[in-house]
């Protein structure tokens, strides 16, 4: 699968035409004054660009990112050194975490990074391992795309974007859970335009399925949001926020 490699230069300029990310992290910050979270170690996974590694981990003593993409990583770098925040980033899967027995106050994984873990063993993998790495009491922050987000609105839809110095064309299909994204973009660079294709995938959970697997992992749910926000899912919620604690 190709995804992440050029798109890290674009990947910020896109997303926050539809993420809130202040938004998003002030809410994250208020359940940590809320549930009492010690403000010492954090830990970002699927940091990306750094989006929300920097806007939350401006309040800790140390800060972690893991990603896959040694691209969205460099880009995370060059964020958290212009704002003076020292992190420590980590090429890795998240399915397969191993920071030494590095425990955390917090861990985030946001933007519906939890749904590109495609296999069902590996999703058990992964929230068994930040079982290990959560302290006593700490939080556990993640959202996931809905499985009406992906198979209704996204899956077998073809959307685009077309700007002054962007245009790309967004083809998905929806097969047997799997939602497959093929991006084309065209870049302007002068008169002429440089493309370059992305493909993604998704995997499409039941909120029942999600849920029995984070309770068999351990966790408890504190709270469950519709996007961030209220605590009424509806059959239409398109992103579904998870507040859990150990």
């Amino acid at each position: 699968m190709t995804c992440y490699n050029n798109f890290a230069d674009i990947y910020d300029k896109l997303i926050k035409e539809d993420v809130d990310y202040l938004k998003w992290s002030k809410i994250i910050l208020k359940y940590c004054s809320e549930y009492k979270i010690e403000l010492k170690d954090y830990l970002d996974l699927a940091c990306g660009t750094g989006n929300m590694t920097e806007l939350i981990g401006n309040h800790f003593s140390h800060v972690w990112g893991v990603d896959l993409s040694p691209d969205m990583l460099s880009e995370c770098e060059m964020k958290l050194r212009d704002k003076n925040i020292h992190g420590n980033l980590i090429c890795q899967d998240i399915t397969a975490l191993d920071l030494q027995h590095k425990k955390f106050d917090l861990i985030t994984c946001c933007l519906d990074s939890v749904n590109y873990i495609l296999e069902y063993d590996h999703l058990i993998k992964f929230f068994d391992n930040v079982y290990q790495h959560l302290r006593e009491g700490g939080l556990f922050i993640f959202d996931i795309n809905s499985y009406y987000k992906l198979s209704n609105i996204l899956g077998n839809n073809t959307y685009t974007y077309d700007e002054e110095e962007i245009f790309y064309v967004w083809e998905n299909t929806f097969e047997e859970e799997i939602v497959d994204m093929y991006l084309t973009f065209f870049l302007k660079k002068g008169d002429m335009y440089d493309r370059f294709d992305e493909i993604h995938r998704e995997r499409a959970y039941k909120k029942e399925e999600i849920e029995e697997t984070i309770k068999n992992s351990g966790f408890k749910i504190l709270h469950v949001l519709d996007n961030y926000e209220k605590e009424t899912i509806k059959n239409t919620t398109e992103r579904i926020t998870y507040i859990l604690t150990k």
